[in-house]
Formats: C-alpha cells, sequence, structure tokens
C-alpha cells in the first residue's frame, strides 16, 4: 500500500474510554452513538470501512416479513420502526421501494387470507396507513410465467441503493463528534489483563508500524471474523459465529424485468428478491455454511445457478441464461453459532455477547444483525458500556415522496448546479449520495474545472467527489473511492477503460505521480474482481436445469 496514508498520527499510548474493531456498519454505528455522547472512542478496521458483510448485503432496508411468519414479532416491530427512522433521516439514501409478495397459496397451508392478514399486521406495526399500490401488482402480472400458480400481494419496505454511503456519512459525524478512526489498522491482540479487556495492539498497514492503546471498553465487532479476532488474541471462548454465505447474481435489464422488487420463493422455500438496483437487477440470495475464513467467501457454481433457475422459472420468456449474469457477490453473515439447527431456524436477532461471563470484563462481541437495525444495536451496545445517550422519538413519521424529498432534491441540485458550474443532471446525482453535504463538494468542484470533470465519460459523478472522499471520508485508495465512497464501479457500463480514466483523473487531482497512480489502479483492479466475481463460464449459455441445480444448492 501507497501514498494517502502516510501522514496518519500515530496512536501509540493514547488512551480511550471505547475502542472499536470493525468499521462495518454496525462498528461504525457504535461508535457514532458513544463519540456523540461525548465519550473518546477508537474506532479501527483491518481492511476499509464497510468493505465486507455490509457492501454484501441484498441492499433491502426491511421489517422481515418473513421474521413475521416465523412468530419474531418484537424483531419485526424494532425493524420496522428502525426503517422508518431511516427514511426520515437518511431520505437521499433510503428510499419507500414497492414490493410483490408473490407465493403459491393453491394446496399449502398458507392461504390467500392468511397473507393479507400478515401485511395488514406488518403495516400497522410501521405505523404506516398507507394502502398497498395495486399497479404494481398488475404490472408483474403482465411478466410473470402465469403457468406458476402464484397470488400476487403488494406491500411496501425501503432500499438502500448503497449501504457503503450510508456507513460513510455515519464516520463523518463519528469522527465530528470526537471520534478516531482508522481504517487498513488491524487489531493484533485484544489485552486482557487481570480479567480484563484494557487495550489493543495495532498493525498501521500503510506504515509497517506497530502501537499500543488502552481503553476502558473494547468491542469486537468484526462481525463474521469475530472467532478470528478472539483466537487471534488467545482468549479460549466458545465458538460465537455460524458463518452463512449469501450470494447475488446481477443481471442487465431484460424484457419483462421488475420495475419494483420481487419476493418469491424458489422451489425449497427459501425466499428469493428480485430488485432493481444500479440500473440493473440484483437478485438474492441464498443460504450456505461458509466453513472457511469469511475473506475466502465467493459465489459457489450452485449457487450462482440455484438464483439464475429462480429468475427463468420466473420469467421464461426473456431468455436469460448463464451469459447474461454481469457478475455476482458473496458475503457471510454473522449469525449466532447454533450447532444442530438449521440455518433457516437460526434468528436473525442480533445479540451482544458479554464476556463477563467467560471471566473476561469489559469486552463486547457484536453476534449478527442488519443493515435495518444497526442504529438500534449500537443504542442497546452503549447501554451496556454505562452510556448514557439520547433516546429517538418514540413516535413514527411515515416518510415517502409525498413528504417532499423530490422537492428537497431539487433544490440541493439547483444549488450545487449554480455554484459549482456543472449540469443539473451532474448536481442531482451527487445531491442524491451526498445530501446536504453535495453543497460541501459544489464548492470544492467550483476551485478548479479539474474538480468538474466526470469520473469517467459514462457518469455523471465527478472528481470533487473523489477528492472530498479522501480529504472527509477516510478513503485511502482508489477502490475506497470507487466501490464505496463514491460507488460508480458498479454502474452497469463500467469497464476496463473506466478503471483507467477514472485513476488518471483522480490521481490528477490528488497529485499522485505515475507509479502511485499505476499502483492503485492495478490493487483496484484486482479488488474489483476478487469483490464483483464473472459468471462461470461453466453455465454456459443454456438454460440451467432447475432440479439437479437446487439438489447441488442445499
Amino acid at each position: 500500500m501507497n501514498g494517502l496514508g502516510a501522514n496518519r498520527a500515530p496512536l501509540d499510548g493514547q488512551h480511550f474510554e471505547v475502542a472499536i474493531v470493525g468499521g462495518g456498519i454496525n462498528g461504525v454505528a457504535i461508535a457514532r452513538e458513544c463519540a456523540m455522547a461525548g465519550r473518546r472512542v477508537l474506532l479501527v478496521d483491518q481492511s476499509d470501512f464497510a468493505a465486507g458483510t455490509t457492501s454484501r448485503a441484498t441492499r433491502i432496508i426491511h421489517g422481515g416479513l418473513r421474521y413475521l411468519e416465523h412468530g419474531d414479532i418484537g424483531l419485526v416491530r424494532e425493524s420496522l420502526r428502525e426503517r422508518e427512522r431511516l427514511l426520515c433521516e437518511r431520505p437521499h439514501l433510503v428510499h419507500p421501494l414497492e414490493f410483490v409478495l408473490a407465493l403459491k397459496t393453491h394446496g399449502i397451508r398458507r392461504s390467500a387470507l392468511a397473507i393479507r392478514t400478515a401485511l395488514w399486521l406488518y403495516r400497522r406495526a410501521a405505523g404506516n396507513n398507507r394502502r398497498p399500490d395495486p399497479t404494481a401488482v398488475h404490472r408483474l402480472e403482465r411478466s410473470l410465467d402465469r403457468g406458476l400458480g402464484l397470488s400476487l400481494f403488494s406491500y411496501e419496505d425501503a432500499q438502500c441503493e448503497f449501504p457503503e454511503r450510508l456507513v460513510a456519512e455515519w464516520l463523518t459525524e463519528s469522527v465530528a463528534a470526537g471520534a478516531t478512526a482508522r481504517n487498513y489498522t488491524q487489531a493484533i491482540e485484544i489485552v486482557v489483563r487481570e480479567g480484563k479487556a484494557s487495550g489493543l495492539r495495532l498493525r498501521d498497514l500503510f506504515k509497517r508500524a506497530e502501537s499500543a492503546i488502552t481503553a476502558d471498553w473494547v468491542v469486537n465487532a468484526t462481525g463474521p471474523w469475530a472467532d478470528e479476532a478472539l483466537e487471534r488474541s488467545g482468549l479460549d471462548q466458545e465458538r460465537l459465529i455460524g458463518g452463512v454465505r449469501g450470494s447475488h447474481i446481477v443481471l442487465p435489464f431484460f424484457t419483462g424485468a421488475p420495475g419494483d422488487a420481487l419476493y418469491t420463493e424458489a422451489p425449497d422455500k427459501r425466499p428469493i428478491f428480485v430488485v432493481p438496483w444500479a440500473g440493473q437487477i440484483l437478485v438474492g440470495t441464498t443460504e450456505a455454511p461458509q466453513d472457511g475464513s469469511p475473506d475466502d467467501a465467493e459465489p459457489s457454481i450452485a449457487e450462482t445457478a440455484y438464483l439464475l433457475a429462480a429468475v427463468q422459472r420466473l420469467y421464461p420468456q426473456a431468455g436469460i441464461t448463464g451469459s447474461d449474469i454481469r457478475y455476482s457477490y458473496a458475503g457471510v453473515r454473522p449469525l449466532p453459532f447454533r450447532p444442530g439447527e438449521s440455518m433457516d431456524a437460526v434468528s436473525r436477532r442480533y445479540e451482544l455477547h458479554d464476556h463477563l461471563e467467560n471471566g473476561i470484563a469489559q469486552l463486547i462481541t457484536v453476534i449478527g444483525g442488519k443493515l435495518t437495525t444497526a442504529a438500534a444495536l449500537a443504542r442497546h451496545c452503549a447501554h451496556l458500556l454505562g452510556i448514557r445517550i439520547r433516546e429517538p422519538h418514540a413516535g413514527l413519521v411515515a416518510m415517502g415522496p409525498s413528504a417532499g424529498i423530490e422537492n428537497t432534491l431539487l433544490q440541493w441540485s439547483t444549488a450545487v448546479s449554480r455554484i459549482a458550474g456543472i449540469s443539473v443532471a451532474s448536481a442531482g446525482a451527487i445531491a442524491e449520495w451526498h445530501g446536504r453535504d453535495a453543497l460541501c463538494i459544489a464548492r470544492l468542484a467550483a476551485s478548479s474545472p479539474m474538480m468538474q470533470r466526470s469520473i469517467c465519460p459514462h457518469t455523471e459523478h465527478i472528481v470533487a467527489e473523489a477528492v472530498e472522499a479522501v480529504q472527509r471520508e477516510y478513503a485511502m485508495t482508489l477502490s475506497d473511492i470507487l466501490l464505496r465512497r463514491v460507488p460508480v464501479a458498479f454502474s452497469p457500463c463500467w469497464q476496463e477503460e473506466c478503471s483507467r480514466t477514472a485513476a488518471s483523473r483522480i490521481g490528477a487531482a490528488l497529485g499522485w505521480t505515475e507509479r502511485e497512480r499505476q499502483s492503485q489502479l492495478e490493487s483496484f483492479t484486482e479488488e474489483r474482481r476478487r469483490f464483483l466475481h464473472p459468471a462461470s463460464p461453466i453455465l454456459g449459455k443454456e438454460t440451467v436445469r432447475e432440479s439437479s441445480l437446487l439438489q447441488r444448492a442445499r
């Protein structure tokens, strides 16, 4: 690694009230909550913030309709409350999304009446009196295979297309409240003395230097790496995480593709989402045991084929084949370790494991969690640390298109366009990803024509966003910028030439030497390849036979 991490202030010998290991959405949410309560906080991650499980989700902010069927009413209520708060607080990133539930009701235990009742309860639990949109059902009826005998029901949840951007915003708010943040900083050891967690030994992966800090509390928020972090520290604990791999495929828009999100079931009863995302179609997810390191998680051929078969079954006239898959990706859900239980039966409720019951005080390990409930998990964790926090207002405010976000975005876009001297379309793209912070980017863009240039010819996003990511959002590499702060590299048109152009334009703005630019480009290309796996040639161009693949995917 080189370049951008050279000037980071040393940490050695510093003391923090709370030291958090793991900079995914849960770790960043905990850091934000504790820092805003006035505590001295350190947040470290051995990679980049949001580079792990957070960036490999289905990108839905949902209340957990599936949990309702399993009887976990408490989790559903909490998830729905948090969904509504995110819609209110981050409307530029979290949007209402119309879903169509497509299920077989004939000849199985769930009747249409039972499903309608469940959806009514779901809306009521959210404090949502909005009536379902019948046009979503009508649109989907025209495109789905009628021979499947599916009953269609409309309901509403939400989507966060880029949770990486949500993490970036929470991170900057944490730092503004006084937190210290370090990505590419490995926690070599959780230091325990006299039965108490007392600090961390750290390695800065940029400087190749080690340091030690002390802390009153240590929070292990490393997700699927939680057991590895404890084992590396020599802490002989019971296994906490039962890693479950979830894979997704990304397809281009096809004839009959859903304009709304679709929630259905595969023949083996696994839930499948088919969701419009980033100008493409996102299909997921699977559940498969991840026995090796989470670093090695990648979609298996069987999982990819399983998801492809689900799309082919729903849209047989579209002619989708394996060669249409643009890429696939996989992440590991850090579910609690429950030997003997099926993966489907393991609760999705987060847990905060207090290691005092294992003889170690002042150490908490986070188990589970999801995008929707990260803020609630953070508040719960702060309580366990003895930190008094300001609870959010108990009331819920329904948020939707009529609540004015379009007008607000238009106002921001107009202001950004005027200040930065860029097109309204480009200003609108910036406002949608950065909210009111778009005005800071506008002022930066106004400083130089170089800052106003598009990152690549296919995008409305500009170089000033990349520079802002480095200056304020702790981006350290080209990958951090293009995959997580200004995630244009997910765009359907992204090609090798886009990578070269982006590296050249961003490198010029940041003052990279030619050697630094080439190194950053090579590292980005490799990281994107490891993250976004191209379709396996084994799938070929033939339609997948569903029955055999379902057996292989189980």
